[in-house]
């Protein structure tokens, strides 16, 4: 079976693969609904809304809707471990934090995060909603393999050692909210996406609003790599000090994609066969499909590049308002 990407948009859910080079929509389902988040795992395609979860198991041909125990509808990010232990994770606005071991029927809550949330005020500056969980990293490796890092918007981030059973903050985010202030060697509060290295759990990095931050100790400290607004990271899981970023001016202002060599010490423009800067609109998620990289904007186009090439293109430019992506076989 060939690689197949799930495509995540305003108007659905598309399904593609690739043919001689050439990709191919194969299906077009929940065409009534828009999606905010995609996840596939072992089989099961889950697709995430504002009012709840979607769920086919055969492919897209049929779906079921899968809210039990979702007591906060609204979902902004999806995720899925892998296995011998498989989680699929769902992260809400206002924030909290559900996990599924049982392939997307059920749903445990995690009371932790709330309470977290209702603590210490977190918030989002575009909605009256308590701020939201837009993304988690999942480590392959030791030291604490299957750990869990999720990035809160407005609040920092938590982190799981237990497969999602329950979560903390880790030690250099102490979940105030408080963007107007000297954060040292912690991490911004406004974190939009993380990522944790393959080849060590302590490993991360996180884009935020205030700038690109790495943290090897598992999240005790924090290092700036790059100040900026930025929402989209990728790291090289062969090579930790090789990183391709989507910095921008502000919100959609001036994005671009830039590429380091030297764990962020210095930058270079990475954008060839794309007219940057764009001056309304950013990269939103980088993400990784067999040997090629995707790059979601915010004006909901795709873009894609061989990982061994510089030069991006634009595919699929007829699936409009695309939100996420993942791929499976």
């Amino acid at each position: 079976m060939g690689l197949y990407l799930y495509i995540a948009t305003a108007i659905g859910l598309f399904i593609v693969t690739q043919t001689d080079g050439e990709w191919n929509i194969v299906k077009h389902a929940l065409k009534d609904h828009s999606l905010t988040s995609i996840a596939v795992s072992e089989g099961v395609i889950l697709a995430g809304t504002r009012n709840g979860v979607w769920r086919s198991t055969d492919n897209g041909r049929t779906w079921d809707e899968s809210n039990r125990n979702l007591t906060i509808p609204y979902v902004r990010w999806m995720a899925s471990s892998a296995k011998p232990s498989t989680a699929i994770l769902v992260g809400t606005e206002p924030a909290g934090i559900f996990v599924s071991r049982d392939g997307g029927v059920t749903w445990d809550p995690n009371p932790e995060v709330g309470a977290l949330r209702d603590r210490f005020g977190w918030f989002l500056p575009y909605s009256p909603n308590a701020g939201c969980v837009r993304g988690f990293a999942i480590a392959e490796s030791g030291p604490v393999r299957n750990r869990i890092y999720a990035a809160v918007e407005v609040g920092g981030v938590l982190v799981s050692n237990d497969i999602g059973k329950t979560w903390h903050l880790v030690e250099g985010s102490d979940g105030r909210p408080d963007l107007n202030r000297e954060y040292e060697t912690m991490i911004h509060p406004d974190v939009h996406s993380i990522t944790v290295h393959p080849t060590s759990s302590e490993i991360i990095t996180a884009a935020t609003g205030g700038g690109l931050y790495r943290s090897t100790d598992g999240g005790k400290t924090w290092k700036i790599l790059y100040r900026c607004y930025i929402r989209a990271v990728w790291v090289d899981p062969k090579e930790s000090q090789h990183i391709i970023a989507g910095p921008a001016e502000g919100v959609s202002q001036n994005g671009r994609i830039e590429e380091s060599f030297d764990g962020g010490r210095t930058w270079i423009f990475a954008s060839e066969g794309m007219k940057v800067p764009w001056p309304r609109h950013m990269v939103e998620r980088f993400v990784r499909a067999g040997d090629n990289l995707f790059a979601i904007l915010s004006n909901g186009e795709l873009h894609m590049k061989p990982l061994k090439q510089a030069k991006w293109q634009r595919i699929l430019p007829e699936i409009t308002r695309i939100k996420a992506l993942a791929a499976g076989r």
